[in-house]
C-alpha cells in the first residue's frame, strides 16, 4: 500500500489527511486556520500538519509518497502560486515553493479546494469507475468540478468549473460576482434559505414558523425539508420552486458536457429523495438527450467533508 497525504486549506480551518491509494482516509486532525496571517506562517502549520497525520497513522514519513492541497483561490499548477485566495488575503503567493522548503524531498501537488473535491468524488466516491463527471456543490454558492476523460479539466487560467456564475435569468438577481440573475443565487443552499424566508414573510401561518422556533434568523435549509416532511404546503411551494431553478442549471451542464456522472453535494444534497425525484424526473423531460440510451447519472455526493482531503491526497502530478 502506498500512502499519500492531503491537505484542505480553508478560511477557518487547516485539515490534514492520510490517505492510502485506495482512497481510504486513515487518519486526519485539523488546526484553526487563523486566517490574516502571512503565507509562510500557514504553510509552516501545513507542513507540520501533514507530518503529525502521518505520525498518527503510524507510517514512516519516509514512506509518504506525495503531499496534495487543495486551497481556497486560484491555483496556477504551472507555476504553483495560488495567484488569488479572497478569504486568506493571498495575492500571487508561492504555495509549492514554500512547502517543498518545508517538506524537502516531498512531491508537492496542488489544487483549487473545488476540483480536489470532485477528484475525490471521483476516485473513491460516487464517481469512482466513470470516464466523465461534473460536481456541483450547493453551499454559499454554487462551486464544482469537471472531470473529463479521466482528467481533471482546468480551463486555460486554472478557473474553469465556475458553476455559480452562468446566467439562468438575464434581469435577475444581482450576483456578488457582478452580473444579475447567477445560477447560484437560485439554487445554492443560500438561495434556499433567501427564499424560504420570503416565504415565511409572506405567509405567517406556515408550520415553517414554528419549526425555527418563530425566530426567522434561525432558519436553515433544514427547515424548509422538514417542514415539506411534515406536511406544510407553503414549504412545498418553495422547494417546488427551488427544484425548477436547480434543474434549469443542471440540465444546461448535461447539454453542454453529457457526463456519465453529475454528483451533487453539500448539505442540500442529504435531503435524498425529497430533492432527488423530482429533480430527475425534469431532468429526464429536458434533457437534450432525453432519448438516448446512454444517460447521465444523477447520485448524491458520498464523501461529505472528506473528499477535499482525498481529492488533494491522491491529485496527480
Amino acid at each position: 500500500m502506498r500512502y499519500y497525504v492531503g491537505i484542505d486549506l480553508g478560511g477557518t480551518n487547516i485539515a490534514a489527511g492520510l490517505v492510502g491509494e485506495d482512497g481510504t482516509l486513515i487518519k486526519q486532525m485539523s488546526v484553526p486556520t487563523k486566517s490574516g496571517r502571512s503565507a509562510r506562517e500557514i504553510v509552516k502549520d501545513m507542513a507540520s500538519l501533514a507530518k503529525k497525520v502521518a505520525e498518527m497513522g503510524e507510517i514512516p514519513w519516509e514512506n509518504i509518497e506525495a503531499v496534495g492541497v487543495g486551497v481556497p483561490g486560484t491555483a496556477n499548477r504551472d507555476t504553483g502560486m495560488v495567484e488569488y485566495a479572497n478569504n486568506l488575503g493571498f495575492y500571487d503567493e508561492p504555495m509549492v515553493s514554500m512547502l517543498k522548503e518545508e517538506l524537502p524531498g516531498k512531491s508537492i501537488r496542488f489544487d483549487n479546494d473545488a476540483n480536489a473535491a470532485a477528484w475525490g468524488e471521483y476516485v473513491a466516491g460516487s464517481g469512482k469507475g466513470s470516464k466523465s463527471m461534473l460536481a456541483v456543490t450547493l453551499g454559499t454558492g454554487v462551486g464544482g468540478g469537471i472531470i473529463l476523460d479521466g482528467k481533471l479539466f482546468r480551463g486555460v487560467n486554472y478557473a474553469a468549473g465556475e458553476f455559480g456564475h452562468f446566467v439562468i435569468d438575464r434581469n435577475g438577481i444581482p450576483c456578488n460576482c457582478g452580473r444579475r440573475g447567477c445560477f447560484e443565487t437560485y439554487a445554492s443552499a443560500t438561495a434556499l434559505v433567501a427564499q424560504t424566508k420570503e416565504a415565511m414573510e409572506q405567509h405567517p401561518e406556515s408550520l415553517l414558523w414554528e419549526l425555527c422556533g418563530k425566530n426567522i434568523d434561525l432558519v436553515e435549509g433544514r427547515t424548509l425539508f422538514d417542514g415539506v416532511r411534515q406536511g406544510d404546503e407553503i414549504a412545498k411551494q418553495v422547494l417546488s420552486q427551488f427544484i425548477e431553478y436547480l434543474a434549469t442549471g443542471l440540465v444546461d451542464l448535461i447539454n453542454i458536457f453529457q457526463p456519465e456522472v453529475l454528483c451533487i453535494g453539500g448539505g442540500i444534497s442529504k435531503a435524498g429523495d425529497l430533492l432527488l425525484k423530482p429533480l430527475q424526473a425534469i431532468i429526464d423531460k429536458e434533457d437534450y438527450a432525453a432519448t438516448s440510451r446512454n444517460r447521465t447519472k444523477i447520485t448524491v455526493a458520498t464523501l461529505d467533508n472528506d473528499a477535499g482531503l482525498i481529492g488533494a491526497a491522491l491529485l496527480e502530478s
